[in-house]
């Protein structure tokens, strides 16, 4: 997963209104994913060793703990390539991308020790949502006045800490049940779906690109139910 942060170099031969362009209809896949990772997969294999409140409980502190990132760090999941124009906050969002990726690769890892396959699909869905992030996140830093390779370096070095996360949830299996966090996983999966990635795709209001960007949702949302339904 970390390595998909060095896709973010194509941004620079890429005008900005090219790059949103081609960005949506991949943030619309990505959005599907999400939702259908945490619906179909996380959710029925996180809530199978737990009791409903419990089950909901984790859900909902993995929701409320990214509506915090947003609101503390001031960061939100950025998907063009618009100038920012101060460092500082430019800075705000390595930090909520390390963040954000930790808590991925905990929910995500937890999810595959419980039942692979449904790990695999989470995995799938985080990538879709990754490839539009780290690109505009690329964008985001060279025009906030990082040099090219040091915004490069450092969307990299922010993405490492998902595979920290993994592991945490690893040495976390062997001492407790880890069903908890892959119910805060879906929790993230649909806070950043619903809150960051829907709104984007809503905004363009032409009807051939609502038609684009509703067939690529309903593509991700089809894709997770028929691995849901195809590994049961």
């Amino acid at each position: 997963m970390s390595a998909i942060a060095l896709v973010g170099s194509v941004t620079v031969v890429l005008k900005p209104a090219t790059l949103d362009r081609l960005l949506l209809p991949f943030v619309s896949l990505a959005a599907g994913t999400l939702i259908g990772g945490a619906l179909f997969h996380m959710i029925p294999e996180g809530s199978a060793a737990l009791d409903p409140l419990a089950a909901s409980m984790w859900l909902a502190a993995g929701f409320v703990t990214f509506l915090g990132l947003e609101l503390f760090l001031n960061w939100h999941h950025s998907h063009s390539s618009q100038r920012i124009g101060r460092q500082p906050v430019t800075y705000l969002i390595l930090v909520g991308d390390a963040v954000h990726n930790f808590l991925g690769g905990l929910g995500i890892a937890s999810t595959f020790l419980i039942n692979p396959a449904a790990g695999i699909t989470a995995w799938v869905a985080a990538a879709a949502h990754e490839v539009p992030q780290e690109l505009g996140d690329f964008g985001i830093l060279v025009r906030g006045g990082f040099p090219r390779r040091n915004a490069l370096l450092w969307n990299f070095l922010s993405a490492l800490t998902f595979p920290l996360g993994a592991l945490v949830a690893y040495f976390a299996a062997q001492q407790f049940e880890v069903s908890g966090l892959v119910l805060f996983g879906a929790g993230n999966f649909i806070y950043i779906a619903a809150s960051d990635l829907v709104p984007e795709i809503k905004a363009n209001k032409s009807f051939r690109a609502a038609a684009t960007h509703f067939g690529f949702f309903s593509v991700g949302i089809a894709l997770t139910l028929f691995l849901a339904m195809w590994n049961t």
